[in-house]
């Protein structure tokens, strides 16, 4: 993950068609994402026969309870993830509750706290009762994650470069990434990989442009090129 920031979210739920799609894409990314889509039909299994060997970024984007989230998180020990994801709108109690699980872990996943979701826009905000703008919003949580002591946020990449600003040593895990010419689907606030990276992403989450490509490897070989 050091020289390959790309991870690409595995959006599948066939466990044969997802380990095929690994093994084209694994000399071209760094980590691979497995959702809660193809966590809730395939469980601990599934994510371990997938996964394999490759960094996982197990995105379950936990939002309970503190005890319910820190028992959630101690349940992954057999998933070996080196990256976990709560809701940072869950209060400072529930993140540091996962922060202490994880640590507790003998892999000691890096916990990131998710702001704002990128399908999310400004009214999409106001309906749902939150009065900042999405970045404003995105800058309280954040905020509240650094003191919680977490690892890191997950952003959209418009949101980069005010937090790494505001936090120069998060773990700042980015989608919403689409190359030039890519159709954003349900994203509302979206870079390309190179624009995202040079803001101050740590991680950039890219799905369909590279699983629904012609080929998936051709693709994320052209983004990881696009890069440098």
């Amino acid at each position: 993950m050091a020289q390959n920031p790309i991870i690409c979210a595995i959006d599948t739920l066939d466990i044969p068609k997802a380990k095929a799609l690994v093994a084209q894409i694994k000399p071209h990314v760094g980590a691979i994402k497995l959702g809660l889509e193809f966590f809730t039909a395939n469980g601990i299994k599934g994510v371990q026969e997938v996964a394999g060997d490759m960094p996982l970024f197990l995105d379950l984007k936990f939002h309970d309870i503190p005890n319910t989230v820190a028992g959630a998180i101690r349940a992954t020990v057999g998933i070996n993830a080196f990256l976990l994801t709560v809701h940072a709108a869950g209060g400072f109690a529930m993140l540091k509750a996962a922060k202490d699980a994880a640590e507790a872990l003998p892999n000691k996943p890096q916990v990131v706290a998710v702001t704002v979701l990128t399908s999310l826009d400004t009214r999409d905000m106001a309906q749902i009762g939150y009065q900042p703008d999405t970045g404003e919003q995105a800058l309280h949580l954040a905020k509240l994650a650094q003191n919680a002591g977490v690892d890191g946020i997950v952003c959209s990449p418009h949101e980069v470069a005010n937090i790494r600003a505001q936090w120069k040593d998060a773990a700042l895990v980015v989608p919403g990434i689409r190359p030039a010419g890519s159709d954003s689907g349900d994203q509302k606030r979206v870079l390309t990989p190179k624009e995202a990276l040079e803001k101050g992403a740590s991680y950039l989450v890219i799905g369909r442009p590279i699983t629904e490509a012609p080929s998936p490897a051709e693709a994320a070989s052209h983004i990881l090129a696009s890069l440098n």
